[in-house]
């Protein structure tokens, strides 16, 4: 039998050059506050990777009526038998805690629009050695466990969402359901999600691997995600310690498939999906963005270049410039605080105004005040200069 060409070797090559250079994952948790984003993170590697915010500061910082949807990141590299992954975490604080949260999720959608952007600038550098990419992977979006139906607000970021990112619906605190509560909850989501024809992301299925598609297929299933956030562990027998939450009634386990699906979750996110999540982003969501944007680019050159137009009769005739539609990087948070500035500029213009007036005023006083003086000294040096007329008319 002759010797293998060695062409099967290519993936031991891949391998150690995959090991050596590692990887890149970023993750966004999105939702309203309190549904356990934080604690979510830190159950899903294992190591306190975001500190939980103060309760008193969370507090204090939504006592306005309108609060600005921050963007916070978190880095790490964490390592795993000598492989090294550079993982982003974005959390989205502040969403959905305003009294209006008309256009909250700009903000949000701006942050995934101006990283694909960042990354097509530096694709066009002469000099790609250094590139940073901080594309989103995989959004996780949080959904309040009411039992009942999905939010306006969660129907309109959701659908935002689907259409720039692998958009993964999770339902926190699954805890606090009822398992048929649960089984109802969902069901009302997918019917919501297939409706509002919200692109969602779906696992592959692999016909040729059978375990692989039993998995992928399960996936499928469990969709939306129920789970449970716990970072500290407790005893569920003598001896065996897991992480889970402890009730009067009993003992929810964060890893047993019979209380939640965070394994389920845990294993699309970083076992068997996770190149997918990449890849996808790679290939779907941000060619979908480049080609957009630069079909942009150039109708808007076509535009300049066709402006000047020439008529049946000869004559240059100039055609209007289409304009493109602004983008909107506010939200209605910063409208109050401009009107809070116009306000506090008017009323120091005014004091300005008032003080520049007083020293007017007071100037004008002095000056009348010495003019006076000046009167007095005037008449004092003329009667002087007569009583030293009289004087030497008077010694003659």
């Amino acid at each position: 039998m002759p010797e293998p060409v060695g062409i099967t070797s290519l993936p031991d090559q891949r391998y150690k050059i995959v090991s050596k250079e590692g990887a890149t994952f970023t993750i966004m948790v999105a939702g309203e506050s309190g549904l356990g984003k934080t604690t979510f993170i830190n159950t899903l590697f294992q190591t306190s990777l975001k500190p939980h915010q103060d309760p008193t500061e969370r507090h204090n910082k939504f006592q306005s009526a309108q609060e600005t949807v921050e963007i916070g990141i978190v880095r790490a590299i964490l390592e795993e038998k000598n492989f090294k992954i550079r993982l982003n975490i974005i959390d989205t604080p502040g969403f959905g805690n305003n009294v209006n949260n008309n256009d909250s999720w700009t903000p949000i959608i701006d942050f995934i629009d101006d990283q694909h952007e960042s990354y097509m600038k530096q694709e066009r550098q002469p000099l790609r050695t250094n590139k940073k990419d901080l594309r989103v992977h995989a959004c996780l979006y949080f959904i309040r466990p009411t039992g009942h139906s999905l939010k306006p607000l969660d129907i309109e970021i959701m659908q935002r969402l689907s259409t720039r990112v692998n958009l993964i619906p999770v339902i926190a605190k699954a805890d606090t359901l009822s398992p048929a509560e649960l089984d109802t909850f969902k069901t009302r989501i997918r019917e919501i999600i297939e409706a509002q024809d919200i692109n969602i992301y779906t696992p592959p299925l692999e016909l040729d691997d059978p375990a692989s598609a039993e998995h992928a297929k399960q996936l499928i299933e469990s969709m939306p995600f129920a789970i449970i956030g716990a970072e500290e562990e407790i005893e569920i027998s003598p001896g065996k310690f897991s992480r889970g939450r402890k009730y009067p009634w009993g003992v929810v386990e964060v890893e047993n498939d019979e209380h939640c699906d965070f394994k389920k979750l845990r294993s699309l996110l970083l076992r068997t999906n996770m190149l997918d999540l990449v890849l996808s982003t790679n290939e779907i969501h941000f060619e979908n963005f480049r080609s957009t944007k630069l079909g942009a680019d150039e109708e808007e050159n076509e535009d300049e270049l066709k402006e000047e137009l020439t008529n049946e009769k000869g004559e240059v005739v100039k055609k209007p410039s289409i304009t493109k539609k602004p983008r909107r990087l506010h939200n209605p948070k910063f409208k109050e605080e401009e009107d809070q500035l116009k306000k506090f500029f008017t009323e120091q213009v005014k004091a300005e105004e008032q003080r520049f007036r007083q020293w007017e005023t007071n100037i004008i006083n002095e000056r009348n005040r010495l003019n006076q003086d000046l009167e007095e000294m005037q008449l004092k040096l003329k009667n002087l200069e007569e009583q030293i007329k009289k004087l030497q008319l008077a010694k003659r």
